[in-house]
């Protein structure tokens, strides 16, 4: 295991159990902004190939299938 997961476990085991809500919380808005940061980033690489999809030969061609 890494040494930052150690740290985190050692800190789990000596955290109150009454506390322990808030780390769960604090742990899923974690995750929670990474899905959100990893979405921005796809959105972005999505939207920069829009205009190879956008031009008026593809869409003759595709309004008649």
């Amino acid at each position: 295991m890494s040494l930052s997961k150690d740290k985190l476990l050692e800190l789990i085991e000596d955290l109150p159990e009454k506390e322990m809500g808030e780390l769960i919380n604090f742990a899923g808005y974690l995750r929670m902004k990474r899905k959100k940061e990893n979405y921005q980033e796809l959105l972005k690489a999505s939207e920069s190939s829009l205009g190879f999809w956008n031009n008026s030969k593809d869409d003759e061609v595709w309004n008649n299938v």
